[in-house]
């Protein structure tokens, strides 16, 4: 039995050695038809004829390019909507298609943002930031504010600083608790952000406490009275884009220390280590900005249908304005955005997801909005700051709450479970 027992371990150990050799055989075979491939596109790649090489670069870079991001699968829906619009179909599908086009669209700006910003420096990048940092919504909401959709373009501003300080934070802060106990971020910034939010807060208040407290009259005391919010509009506006001038100024110029400094130990070793590895980048300046501008383009292109859409689909789904522009269009625009706050947070580098989540909203706040005020005033569009008095309110706790969250520079799972909860009862 014994000898039995020794052959079949003999028989087994002469199997496995095979077995081993075989694999390792297929392996090598593999990676040397993998390293003939890669040296023979390496050779097309640096080919010194431009017949050759250009267009296995324009191959490579595009395939890098849509690869950056799982969401731009979705960009089959772009001729779809494009051509669906085009021919006047059904204003639902054309709704449907063109906003699942727009959402891979933002994920390719942002990304060939990001790649020209990297070559520009830290100031022209940071300005290239700000100005592409919502495009998307402010395509949409320019195409809305020419057909004379006031309600749309007001309820999207609310919905998108909505989503980012109370969906956005909240899913950053419980993906990031759930595997962190606490986590710790740049708490001055976060104040600064947050009281910049709170001064735009007060921009929508006292234009809707002005049309409240002059009451109601006659159909001259109303033209007055809406001529009078529409003023006080205009010049707040303006006021906000000086602070955000001012703002951009101090991130930039004179306090920039405070937004690099790192909020603990484990963030300075990583970025030590991402530091020596160096980051690599996929886009050359030029083709960074001619995509900026082709995706800039077909954005407005979808963005467009989509607009011209939501009569129709508000009539057939019995759907309403605020909901289309509370909800569905902050997504649009946002989804790339948000994934990407959650992932970074589970890495625990939660002061590039504050900068994600409340500088958008911040930018939205004092830099869209108000924007779209001056626009509608060059347009002769009556585009105002007096929201509905359900909807200031709800932005004025929703500022609320956010700052006694961030107040003290740290977070946990049940700070992002308030916020969520908060984002489901609006």
């Amino acid at each position: 039995m014994r000898s039995n027992l020794r052959r079949h371990a003999s028989g087994s150990k002469i199997h496995r050695i095979t077995s081993e050799v075989t694999q390792n055989g297929v392996a090598d075979s593999v990676r040397h038809h993998v390293d003939e491939h890669t040296a023979l596109l390496h050779r097309a790649y640096e080919d010194e004829r431009p017949w050759v090489s250009w267009p296995v670069r324009f191959g490579y870079v595009t395939w890098r390019t849509l690869a950056s991001n799982p969401v731009n699968v979705l960009l089959v829906f772009v001729p779809l909507g494009i051509a669906f619009g085009a021919t006047h179909a059904n204003p639902t599908v054309v709704f449907i298609l063109n906003f699942l086009a727009i959402i891979p669209l933002a994920s390719l700006l942002s990304f060939a943002t990001e790649e020209l910003s990297a070559k520009l420096g830290q100031t022209l990048g940071g300005l290239l930031n700000a100005t592409f940092g919502n495009a998307v919504e402010l395509i949409v909401s320019i195409v809305a504010l020419k057909n004379g959709e006031i309600r749309i373009v007001q309820a999207s501003m609310l919905g998108s600083i909505l989503s980012n300080i109370l969906l956005v934070l909240g899913c950053c802060f419980l993906a990031g608790g759930i595997k962190h106990p606490e986590q710790r971020f740049n708490s001055t910034v976060a104040s600064t952000m947050s009281s910049l939010m709170a001064v735009s807060t007060a921009s929508l208040i006292i234009p809707a406490t002005l049309y409240a407290a002059m009451g109601q009259g006659d159909q001259n005391s109303k033209h007055t009275k809406d001529n009078n919010i529409l003023v006080l509009s205009h010049g707040t506006a303006i006021i906000l884009l000086i602070l955000y001038a001012l703002y951009l100024f101090f991130q930039l110029k004179t306090h920039a220390n405070l937004f690099d400094e790192e909020s603990g130990p484990e963030s300075r070793e990583e970025g030590a280590r991402e530091g020596e590895q160096g980051e690599e980048h996929i886009l050359s300046p030029w083709a960074a900005g001619v995509a900026l501008v082709i995706i800039t383009v077909m954005v407005a292109v979808c963005a467009e249908y989509l607009v011209d859409s939501i009569d129709s689909i508000v009539q057939t789904a019995h759907i309403s304005r605020t909901f289309i522009g509370l909800i569905l269009l902050p997504i649009v625009g946002n989804a790339a955005e948000h994934v990407t706050a959650v992932v970074v947070a589970t890495k625990n580098k939660m002061d590039l997801a504050i900068g994600v989540a409340i500088g958008s909203s911040m930018q939205i706040a004092l830099l869209v909005t108000p924007f779209l005020v001056i626009l509608g005033w060059i347009i002769n569009q009556p585009m105002t700051l007096q929201f509905e008095i359900f909807e200031t309110v709800v932005f004025f706790l929703a500022v609320l709450v956010t700052n006694y969250l961030i107040s003290d520079g740290k977070s946990n799972y049940l700070e992002g479970a308030m916020l969520l909860g908060m984002y489901v009862i609006i």
